[in-house]
């Protein structure tokens, strides 16, 4: 893992868990924690570009309550909608 990769995974950890409400914390912290030591550019780049969202679209589509966007669908979202990374 290069410098850079690792300054950006700093970087989303830091933007997951600081969202500004504690449910988003622990949903979009949880899930950069669970996953993000599988991630690839790819799986990172998904990440990065879920975190420019709102809040409530992103736990919008975890919960089931908003359809996905296609941009955002596949195997990270599917993890994601499965809320078994939240510890609280």
């Amino acid at each position: 893992m290069n410098d850079i990769f690792k300054a950006r995974l700093a970087r989303a950890r830091f933007r997951a868990w600081h969202r500004g409400t504690r449910e988003a914390d622990y949903m979009i912290g949880g899930f950069f924690d669970r996953y993000h030591a599988e991630w690839a550019e790819a799986e990172l780049v998904w990440f990065e570009t879920v975190l420019e969202e709102d809040d409530v679209d992103i736990m919008a589509w975890a919960l089931g309550t908003q359809a996905v966007p296609a941009a955002f669908e596949g195997a990270q979202m599917t993890a994601f909608r499965k809320l078994d990374y939240v510890t609280i």
